[in-house]
């Protein structure tokens, strides 16, 4: 599935739900959540959540659970800005593509 577009609006809309969390744990929420239609791949994930960190969207810490060293990722009040904004985007492209879509069905 592309995920161009989309994939920011996912991965910050996850974090939002269970922050702190560290990037499996955003895999494993996405794929819960979607009943395996976001299955994705780590290759996909960390570039991503790299390119919102620098972007001012997360910050990222490193933590120890269990003795496992991992970094784990906040939204910043930009990225929860960044949420809203993207989720109203959202509906408005959904609205229209279903117009289409079902219009010509």
């Amino acid at each position: 599935m592309d995920l161009r577009g989309h994939l920011d609006l996912l991965l910050l809309t996850a974090l939002r739900r269970i922050e702190p969390g560290h990037g499996y744990a955003l895999i494993t929420a996405l794929r819960e959540q979607s009943a395996g239609t976001f299955d994705l791949p780590e290759g996909t994930v960390y570039p991503a959540l790299h390119r919102l960190e620098r972007d001012g969207l997360v910050q990222s810490e490193w933590s120890t659970e269990s003795g496992r060293r991992r970094r784990v990722y906040r939204l910043t009040q930009a990225g929860a800005d960044a949420v809203t904004v993207k989720q109203q985007e959202w509906t408005i492209f959904q609205a229209g593509v279903r117009a289409v879509v079902e219009g010509w069905a």
